[in-house]
């Protein structure tokens, strides 16, 4: 059960970060299987959870780099016949029933994608398509978007962690918002960095992370990683301003939605320790 959990995690990625690749509306396909393959991730959590089983979000390196997009699918398409040889290692029927339906259909939608060379998003070259960057913001946004893409990858499973172990209404809607809006921040850096020709996907995240004890304490460390974030859109901001109006106003963009962040993050430390 647990490996089959780790290979789905896995498939959610390998997805996830193909989607990335796309430059056709394939994209928005691959999109919206990751988004199924997490939900099965969160289904087998949540059955984790109903046993009382302890599990982890730990998983190999998934492996993206390659010359033709048809690779990933054919990649893809192999994690899914490992997870349905495995599907019978989950005793909740309606769950196996639903994934298996998923990953047929799914599996056989991806096997007739169009192709596409996709060497672009490896190149290395950090230029930006119609952008002429200056040293300082490529070096400035090569930073910022290595580092952003793993703290919206980890801040996601922290708040699905947090949202899996939680029985209060209140908290889970605030954990729910800040999992989409990291979704779609993941997103718009993952483009990017394919753009760029750096991309990669994170390093797998460490459990404690995740299996915090002290709520308040995260809540507090929230907020002021989401307050060091603002300075760093703004840092960023300023440093492509000079060679982009649309990089400019995107972080400006980014920078503002990290105040709801905070906001959210203040209500809810106000809802468990209320003054």
């Amino acid at each position: 059960m647990k490996v089959l959990f780790k290979e789905v995690h896995e498939l959610f990625l390998a997805t996830q970060f193909t989607g990335f690749m796309s430059q056709t509306m394939s994209r928005l396909s691959l999109y919206e299987y990751a988004n199924i393959f997490f939900k099965h991730l969160t289904w087998l959590e949540n059955d984790f959870i109903k046993r009382g089983e302890d599990y982890t979000y730990s998983v190999e390196q998934v492996p993206i780099k390659v010359t033709h997009i048809s690779h990933m699918y054919s990649d893809i398409i192999k994690r899914i016949d490992s997870i349905e040889s495995k599907l019978d290692r989950c005793e909740d029927r309606d769950i196996t029933f639903r994934m298996l339906s998923d990953l047929t259909y799914i599996k056989s939608v991806i096997a007739h994608l169009p192709e596409e060379s996709v060497e672009y998003a490896f190149n290395t070259k950090r230029e930006y398509p119609n952008v002429e960057l200056t040293d300082e913001a490529r070096d400035a946004l090569t930073i910022f978007l290595f580092e952003e893409t793993y703290k919206e990858y980890e801040l996601i499973m922290v708040y699905n962690y947090s949202k899996a172990h939680s029985s209060n209404a209140f908290l889970n809607r605030i954990f729910q918002v800040l999992v989409d809006e990291s979704f779609f921040h993941l997103r718009s850096f993952g483009q990017m960095m394919a753009d760029m020709g750096i991309l990669g996907v994170p390093r797998s995240i460490m459990e404690e992370v995740y299996k915090f004890d002290n709520l308040e304490k995260f809540l507090k460390d929230g907020i002021q990683e989401e307050i060091g974030a603002k300075e760093e859109c703004k840092r960023l901001a300023e440093a492509v301003s000079s060679s982009s109006e649309y990089f400019a106003s995107f972080f400006t963009f980014i920078n503002n939605q990290e105040n709801y962040h905070i906001a959210l993050m203040q209500e809810a430390l106000e809802h468990i320790s209320p003054k």
